[in-house]
């Protein structure tokens, strides 16, 4: 099974918002317009595709986004710097293959270029062992809980410290090289005033 991860493609969003919408409750639902807000604005936003089949996609957003989140904005409140993984979801005909396992790979990469925290959250109501193991064993570590203002579901926020980090703004204090796997996405830039600053 060959698997390609690429930048999203606008084609893709209905396949991509179908696979949102029935990846269950460990996944909030979207609508056309919450997706077309990740399209144009997500840094991160890679589609797995599979004998040109999409798959699976993973979105992720750096801490000057704007994005309205409640679990994002626990992060922003929090850390200076950081790269925030919004969602990852496996299509159901794909699962079990590995590609979780590839999409933390490929973002963690992404990530260490850019920030020096990987954060994300997982649900605790209903409580999800296998995904809290999988986080686990990837190297991140819970920050802390809260009861999204949104549904009142509770979560576990995780962050996973990125010591690859330090070395790359070391070795190139003037850029980064021209590489389309260190490349952010072109998105229209929102000012959004922090709420407070500090951490990592």
């Amino acid at each position: 099974m060959s698997v390609h991860l690429r930048d999203v493609r606008e084609p893709d969003l209905d396949t991509v918002l179908a696979l949102n919408n029935g990846a269950g409750a460990a996944i909030l639902p979207l609508d056309a317009a919450g997706l077309r807000y990740f399209f144009e604005q997500a840094d991160y936003f890679r589609v797995a595709e599979i004998e040109g089949e999409i798959a699976g996609f993973l979105i992720a957003l750096r801490e000057d986004a704007g994005y309205a989140s409640s679990n994002f904005r626990w992060f922003h409140e929090r850390y200076a710097r950081f790269v925030y993984i919004d969602r990852v979801v496996i299509g159901d005909g794909y699962r079990r293959h590995g590609l979780g396992r590839v999409f933390y790979s490929d973002v963690q990469s992404y990530a260490e270029a850019h920030a020096p925290v990987l954060a994300c959250e997982v649900f605790l109501e209903p409580r999800d062992d296998v995904a809290m193991l999988f986080h686990g064993t990837r190297g991140f570590n819970e920050v802390g809980q809260q009861a999204m203002p949104e549904n009142g579901r509770r979560v576990c926020l995780l962050a996973k410290q990125l010591e690859c980090h330090a070395f790359v703004c070391e070795t190139y204090p003037r850029g980064l090289p021209a590489q389309p796997w260190l490349a952010t996405r072109a998105r229209t830039h929102i000012e959004w005033p922090r709420a407070a600053t500090g951490g990592a």
